[in-house]
C-alpha cells in the first residue's frame, strides 16, 4: 500500500508521514527531496512555484510510486499535492494507494510555521497554499484532524488503513 499524506505546509505531513511509516513498518519518502535546486531556490527567495515548476517534480514522484507499487512495497510519501490535478498525477490509476489530507486551519499552520527552523517554506507563503488548496472530500481520500497530535493522528490512520487494507 503506497499511502500518500497531504495538506499545505506545516500542517504535519512529514512528522505523521515519518511515524506512521515506522507503525507500519515500511519507508518513508519526504516530496520535498524529490524537489529540483531551482525550486528548492525559488521558495526560498519567498517565491510561489507555479505548475510548469512542479510539472517535473510530480513526474518524479509519479515514478518513484509506480516504481514502489511494481514491486509491491508499502510507503508513506508526504506531499501537499494541493489541486486535485497533482493528485491525480501521482496516484491516479493506481489501485494500491491512499490519500490522507491532514486538515488544519490557517491559525494553525500559521502558529507552526513561525516556529519552524531551517525550513525554504516560509509563514508569508501560507496564504498562496490556502488559495491554491483544492481540498479533497472524503471520497477521495481520508481526512484527519490535522490540529490533533501526531500520536492521535497516527493511531487513528493506522486502524483506518488496517480495515481498508482488511476489506481489499
Amino acid at each position: 500500500m503506497i499511502v500518500v499524506i497531504t495538506g499545505v505546509s506545516g500542517s504535519g505531513k512529514s512528522s505523521v508521514g515519518r511515524k506512521l511509516a515506522e507503525r507500519l513498518g515500511c519507508r518513508f519518502y519526504d516530496a520535498d527531496d524529490f524537489h529540483s535546486q531551482s525550486n528548492i531556490d525559488k521558495m526560498t527567495r519567498g517565491e510561489a512555484l507555479t505548475d510548469e515548476d512542479r510539472a517535473p517534480w510530480l513526474q518524479s514522484m509519479r515514478k518513484a510510486i509506480t516504481h514502489w507499487n511494481d514491486l509491491g512495497e508499502s510507503a508513506v510519501l508526504a506531499c501537499s499535492a494541493l489541486k486535485r490535478s497533482y493528485r491525480e498525477t501521482l496516484i491516479g490509476g493506481l489501485n494500491n494507494a491512499v490519500l490522507v489530507y491532514l486538515k488544519a486551519g490557517a491559525e494553525t499552520i500559521s502558529a507552526r510555521l513561525k516556529q519552524r527552523q531551517g525550513h525554504f517554506m516560509k509563514a508569508n507563503m501560507l496564504a498562496g497554499q490556502f488559495s491554491t488548496l483544492e481540498e479533497p472530500d472524503d471520497t477521495e481520500a481520508i481526512i484527519v484532524d490535522g490540529a490533533k497530535t501526531i500520536e492521535e493522528i497516527v493511531a487513528k490512520l493506522s486502524s483506518q488503513l488496517k480495515a481498508a487494507k482488511s476489506e481489499s
